[in-house]
């Protein structure tokens, strides 16, 4: 599942070597139409995955160079012929193919191989280089150990956990030793110190901590959970029983693991590929519905026809999120004089019968047409289908510590708030509960029940906004 990407471009490549081949002994005739040829163009669908599952061909991928590459490819190559060969003797079929498509079909698939092994792995670094892919990484240290245990992180630049900065925890910002601390070590920024690590947790885009501390770390662990993070400590330490650990390694470093809820890459992936599946749906049901209800929207409130905002997800990140228009243009500004009105307690904003909102604004709110365009989110991965509702950045700015675990996963287009009755929902808390609650308890089934519920209220104009 870590290598699925490379194994499916393999896959792609070794077939279009194999047509490359073909054509070059046959011409335009079309493979498909020959039987013979097309029994090996399935087969060797199959002879990548068993390589794969048998000798490992990802192994350090992204670490090494392009020599090694090529050596890599010349012995994965060797190998997938060699079990083509086998195949074939087994089945005394060799006298059906031609000698001349299937040699140069193994020297095209080295050098197609390659070349699609080489943009992978340069597409993947420039995701990761973005940010995009990476998960952000703190080191909680000491003085004395940060240097050492960063230049071990540091060894595998391409993991999935990208060291973003280091928190110093043996020094206080009223210390002697805080005036005279390096902005950089080796090349990671010091984001804290003790006294100012919290609000930074708070603040900022983390998504794994690593406690390198001899001290108890506990209580430390047990907040930085709540807040959604993953927590990483040396396997020499030891958390009490309340917190579930599993054994894990990083860089080299073996630790043990607690995190608000474990999901492995095999659900993570399901996730993901129904919400490409939803998506697609999505997007297409959003170009039909805007065919007729974005002349409404202009008649009524001459503008642009979706509106889009900065949001924040999953810890800390933000995006732009889109929507059919419902308000009218200033309904930013006129906000802060409806203040008075919020029926929310807390930092969420909600006041019966709002006046920004034009009269057929009412009708897509209340049929949740408005939200549509979010499946164009979900398409870039912003969003998932079900997930927890995005803050706007004025109420991520006053989230106190325990309100940030309820980014702990991607925003959906529903939730568990959602179908819980969001009408109803007038306290902040409450929401926070029911997104942790969810997370906490999340399965690609309680994802299921989550969806065939919010279409029910769709339809029947139940706990809209």
């Amino acid at each position: 599942m870590k290598h699925i990407d490379f194994l499916l471009s393999d896959i792609l490549c070794i077939e279009i070597a194999f047509v490359l081949a073909y054509m070059m002994k046959n011409g335009w005739e079309n493979l498909l139409e020959v039987e013979d040829y097309r029994h090996i163009a399935v087969i060797l669908l199959v002879l990548p995955v068993c390589i794969t599952f048998f000798t490992e061909p990802y192994s350090g991928i992204l670490r090494r160079g392009w020599l090694r590459e090529l050596i890599q490819t010349i012995k994965d190559v060797c190998i997938l012929m060699a079990l083509l060969f086998g195949y074939m003797f087994i089945l005394k079929i060799t006298d059906k193919y031609s000698r001349l498509v299937i040699s140069t079909f193994a020297i095209m698939a080295v050098f197609v191989l390659y070349a699609g092994r080489c943009l992978n792995k340069y597409l993947i670094r420039r995701r990761q280089e973005r940010g995009k892919t990476s998960d952000y990484l703190v080191l909680v240290c000491e003085r004395k150990d940060a240097k050492r245990v960063t230049e071990k992180l540091l060894i595998n630049q391409y993991g999935p956990l990208k060291l973003s900065g280091i928190v110093l925890a043996d020094i206080t910002t009223g210390s002697e030793a805080f005036s005279q601390l390096p902005k950089q070590i080796s090349g990671i920024p010091i984001v804290a110190v003790q006294d100012t690590m919290m609000e930074y947790f708070r603040t900022h885009v983390v998504d794994d901590v690593m406690l390198h501390l001899k001290t108890n770390v506990t209580d430390l662990a047990k907040q930085l959970v709540v807040m959604g993070m993953n927590v990483h400590v040396k396997i020499n330490q030891i958390f009490d029983e309340k917190l579930k650990c599993t054994a894990d390694r990083i860089n080299g470093i073996s630790v043990l693991t607690t995190t608000m809820k474990q999901i492995s890459s095999g659900q993570l992936f399901l996730k993901r590929a129904m919400d490409i599946w939803g998506g697609m749906v999505g997007v297409v049901l959003t170009g039909i519905i805007f065919i007729f209800i974005a002349p409404v929207i202009y008649i009524q409130s001459p503008g642009p026809i979706f509106f889009s905002q900065e949001r924040v997800g999953k810890n800390g990140r933000t995006f732009k999120i889109y929507k059919f228009r419902s308000m009218y243009l200033d309904a930013e500004e006129r906000k802060k004089e409806l203040m008075e009105q919020n029926k929310m307690s807390g930092f969420m904003f909600k006041i019966d019968h709002d006046p920004r909102i034009f009269p057929f604004g009412n009708f897509i709110r209340k049929t949740s047409l408005d939200e549509f365009p979010q499946f164009i989110n979900v398409l870039k991965g912003d969003m998932s289908l079900v997930g927890t509702r995005p803050p706007t950045l004025d109420e991520y700015e006053q989230y106190e510590l325990h309100h940030k675990g309820r980014l702990a996963m991607k925003p959906g287009l529903t939730g568990m708030w959602q179908v819980s009755g969001r009408s109803d929902i007038t306290d902040f808390e409450e929401v926070v509960r029911l997104d942790t609650e969810y997370i906490r308890n999340w399965s690609l089934s309680l994802d299921i029940k989550i969806l065939l519920k919010t279409v029910m209220m769709v339809f029947v104009g139940k706990g809209a906004e």
